[in-house]
């Protein structure tokens, strides 16, 4: 323990400021509790405020009955001085993909890359997902983006034309009759 800490009017300071929240912050939370909240975000809020108090983790966990690591997490936000940030951190997953990528990814498939400034002919699933990462700043793996072309019927590889004559091709798929090959076996 410092000197400084020993003494009784520091420890009168401490205890009517609190321990890790400056009183900016304690009010910002305390008017942010009465407005309509998620329960998530509220829980958040109270632990930030009960480790304040000088509550210790279990007496927080016994209090608001969540988990230790949750009140652990926002003991830690409010004792590194975060704590007027608590709602940067969205609850839950965020829906990355949305109507407009996907409207933006069916365009730019049916369109050539050359069209957008790139050196090569066809569209490949990584290509695509750097592009729309750069247009809409969501990032998804190649793999995601094959799964939403699949989804919407599309696909980043060329439709082979097997009916099609190509005076470089010798034989196609369809040129085979069953009967041909039935007689060359029996």
């Amino acid at each position: 323990m410092s000197y400084d800490q020993g003494k009784p009017e520091n420890q009168q300071i401490q205890t009517l400021y609190g321990r890790c929240l400056t009183p900016f912050q304690r009010k910002l939370l305390q008017k942010s509790l009465q407005e309509d909240l998620a329960q998530l975000y509220r829980q958040r809020i109270e632990i930030m405020l009960l480790t304040d108090q000088g509550k210790s983790q279990t007496e927080i966990c016994h209090t608001l009955k969540c988990c230790p690591a949750t009140v652990r997490h926002w003991m830690h936000i409010a004792r590194t001085g975060m704590a007027h940030q608590w709602q940067d951190c969205p609850i839950g997953r965020p829906r990355t993909v949305n109507e407009k990528y996907l409207e933006r990814l069916k365009e730019l498939v049916s369109q050539s890359p050359r069209d957008y400034g790139y050196s090569f002919q066809r569209w490949t699933a990584n290509w695509l997902q750097k592009h729309l990462t750069k247009e809409f700043g969501i990032e998804v793996s190649d793999r995601h983006l094959k799964r939403l072309l699949k989804q919407m019927g599309l696909s980043t590889r060329p439709k082979l034309n097997l009916t099609k004559t190509d005076k470089t091709s010798k034989i196609l798929i369809c040129d085979i009759n069953s009967e041909d090959v039935a007689e060359r076996y029996y």
